[in-house]
């Protein structure tokens, strides 16, 4: 199975992004806390050399968080600013204020030096890949729906300067993917949190891979979810799943394809508990 999604109209907001991104201060990136690793574009790490950087490690609720703490010290360590956070809770999501002007302190500092009494706002761009939440981190910064949201990648698809406050004003900008990943386990992953269009995918291999890892790393989390005591095969279990759900076709038939689907969708949603997909120790 092949994973790879790079629909036309990234490669122009991928060009859009390196256009815009000479006018901004700082470079806000929204990671999925449950793959820090997988969900960080390496494109964004070209486009932004030289500038500003504060990873936000978005839907830390749905992560596992030891785990998170371990992503947290890693990215640390290579000299970002780590903001974790649930986007939908706005208190979290107004700390971000004070970071952005900690690592743009230069910047306010030469302004002052050069006589500028009243400080010009800093300009942040806000970026990830498809599906972290960057829609709905700025519309709980701003307060009010200024940028789309949706459970699905895509629904962004032009770039938009918002104002916050007097102090910063932000970028949004569509997810992006990059053209190629590095491994197969890395588009899983994206796969797995919905970043990549369903409809392109093999859904039931997928989900069984993700049931491979769930038996190896949640198997608590399977057998109280699903009501199942012995897991067998990832392919029994996926039968097991939708017998205990009902997901049946017209005639009785079981339906594999509904319980893929539902799955997945408790996963996205949290429903399953906090899990984390990847760990510094192991990530490809």
């Amino acid at each position: 199975m092949d994973i790879n999604w790079y629909p036309g109209h990234m490669t122009g907001a991928r060009r859009k992004m390196q256009e815009d991104i000479k006018l901004c201060d700082v470079i806000i990136e929204l990671v999925d806390a449950r793959i820090p690793f997988s969900s960080k574009n390496p494109d964004i790490d070209a486009l932004a050399s030289g500038k500003k950087r504060i990873i936000i490690m978005n839907k830390v609720d749905m992560a596992d968080p030891a785990v998170t703490k371990l992503w947290v010290d890693y990215y640390e360590k290579l000299g970002f600013m780590v903001l974790k956070m649930d986007s939908r809770v706005r208190k979290e999501t107004l700390k971000v204020t004070g970071p952005v002007k900690t690592v743009c302190k230069d910047k306010i500092e030469r302004d002052r030096r050069r006589g500028i009494v009243v400080p010009r706002p800093l300009k942040a761009m806000v970026c990830g890949i498809p599906n972290v939440g960057k829609s709905t981190f700025i519309n709980s910064y701003v307060g009010k729906a200024t940028a789309k949201t949706g459970n699905k990648p895509g629904v962004t698809r032009g770039n938009q300067w918002i104002r916050i406050s007097k102090d910063v004003n932000l970028l949004d900008t569509p997810g992006i993917l990059w053209p190629k990943f590095e491994s197969q386990e890395i588009g899983l992953r994206i796969a797995f949190i919905g970043s990549i269009n369903d409809n392109i995918l093999q859904l039931h291999e997928v989900t069984l891979k993700f049931l491979d890892f769930l038996k190896d790393n949640y198997c608590n989390i399977l057998k109280d979810r699903y009501i199942i005591e012995e897991l067998g095969d990832s392919e029994e279990l996926l039968y097991k799943i939708a017998e205990n759900k009902k997901c049946i076709k017209k005639g009785g038939e079981i339906d594999t394809d509904k319980a893929c689907r539902l799955i997945l969708d408790d996963f996205r949603s949290g429903k399953l508990g906090r899990i984390s997909l990847e760990k510094p120790t192991n990530i490809e």
